[in-house]
C-alpha cells in the first residue's frame, strides 16, 4: 500500500510540475508576451476609466455641497447628475439664481 501511495504522489507532482513548466514556457513566447501586454493595457484602461469616473462623481458631490453650478459639456456625466449638482443637495436654487 505504501509504494502505491508514493507512486501516485510522485506521478501527481510530476504532472503538476510539467503543467507549470509548460505554462511558464508559453508565457515567454511572442504570443504569450503579446497576450500579457494586451491584458496589462486593458487593465490600465479600466483603471483610468474608474479613476475618471470617481473624479467626476467627487466633483459633482463637492459642487453640490458648495452650491457651485456645474457647466457640463461632456457626455460622460448623466443628465440627472448634472441637474442635481446645479440644483444643489436640497434641490433649491443655486447661488446664481438667488442673486
Amino acid at each position: 500500500m505504501s509504494r502505491a501511495l508514493w507512486f501516485a504522489a510522485g506521478a501527481s507532482v510530476g504532472v503538476y510540475a510539467m503543467t507549470k513548466a509548460r505554462r511558464a514556457a508559453e508565457a515567454f513566447t511572442p504570443d504569450g508576451l503579446a497576450d500579457r501586454l494586451a491584458g496589462l493595457s486593458a487593465g490600465l484602461r479600466v483603471f483610468g476609466d474608474e479613476v475618471r469616473a470617481g473624479m467626476a462623481e467627487k466633483e459633482i458631490d463637492l459642487r453640490g455641497h458648495t452650491g457651485l453650478t456645474l457647466h457640463v459639456h461632456t457626455p460622460e456625466l448623466a443628465e440627472g447628475e448634472a441637474a442635481r449638482a446645479v440644483r444643489g443637495p436640497a434641490g433649491g436654487a443655486t447661488r446664481e439664481g438667488n442673486d
